[in-house]
């Protein structure tokens, strides 16, 4: 019964609210690997993978031709996309902290919370 009320959650939700709830559960992974400690090697990477690869999926679908975005906003992306391949690095070999993946996925999830229709009519 559980399993047949998430799918049908899941098919009434708008590509946006997906994003956003995606966003959601990859942002509390990283909450989560911030707060163990730094021995818990599996925590934190598992979560810094996470993130990496839907940056990386966002990437992707940004440098398809067919994508609807501004070249402006594609390009934008695809430099996050890099830039949180290169602090997550950076997390596990110099010790960065997690808070400005954090902070970046949070914003996303703002973006992607704003009614675009509101948007439009102010």
């Amino acid at each position: 019964m559980l399993q047949a009320y998430k799918q049908a959650a899941t098919r009434t939700e708008s590509p946006r609210e997906m994003e956003y709830r995606l966003f959601g559960q990859v942002t509390r992974a990283l909450m989560h690997a911030a707060s163990v400690d730094a021995s818990d090697i599996a925590t934190r990477i598992d979560a810094l993978d996470w993130n990496r690869r839907l940056w990386s999926t966002l990437a992707t679908d940004c440098s398809d031709p067919g994508n609807a975005m501004t070249m402006s906003l594609r390009a934008q992306i695809i430099s996050l996309s890099l830039f949180v391949n290169k602090h997550s690095s950076a997390i596990m070999r110099d010790g960065e902290t997690f808070d400005v993946l954090i902070d970046l996925n949070r914003a996303i999830m703002q973006g992607l919370a704003t009614d675009p229709t509101a948007a439009q009519a102010a």
